[in-house]
């Protein structure tokens, strides 16, 4: 089981992954309270969804800041798993060089291989290149 599986399958600390795409909610988990379900409602008009099968709750994409700082004032740490891509910067004057001299600060990783079409050149002198998806997670504790 990988880091990420076992903070999601712990029950001590709430937990709640930010899932991007449309129409694809927030998943939750909370450490047992009888009053979850009103707590995390927080008298708004839309409900939380249990998935009782897979024992989590589902919330809206706009409940995320709220959701994260009242679980801070109430159980003082959250954990937040979240999609994330590593952006790489070159320079096409890097990528396309001739030779072994490299200033760049992708210290030679690129140098002379050309752009195959995942490099997105701004200028000569900048290029960006985001990579595949994946999941992070941090800790937040309240201060």
């Amino acid at each position: 089981m990988n880091k990420i599986q076992r903070i999601w399958q712990q029950k001590y600390v709430p937990v709640i992954v930010r899932r991007s795409g449309n129409g694809k909610q927030h998943r939750v988990r909370l450490p047992f309270r009888g009053d979850n379900r009103e707590w995390l409602r927080n008298e708004r008009r839309s409900r939380p969804v249990w998935v009782s099968d897979r024992k989590f709750w589902e919330i809206p994409k706009a409940w995320f800041n709220d959701f994260v700082e009242r679980s801070l004032d109430r159980f003082e740490v959250v954990w937040i798993i979240q999609p994330y891509r590593e952006q790489e910067v070159c320079a096409s004057a890097c990528l396309n060089a001739q030779g072994h001299e490299c200033q760049c600060s992708c210290m030679g990783a690129n140098h002379g291989t050309g752009n195959d079409g995942s490099w997105f050149e701004v200028s000569e002198a900048f290029a960006v290149k985001w990579g595949e998806s994946k999941w992070a997670c941090r800790l937040l504790e309240k201060k």
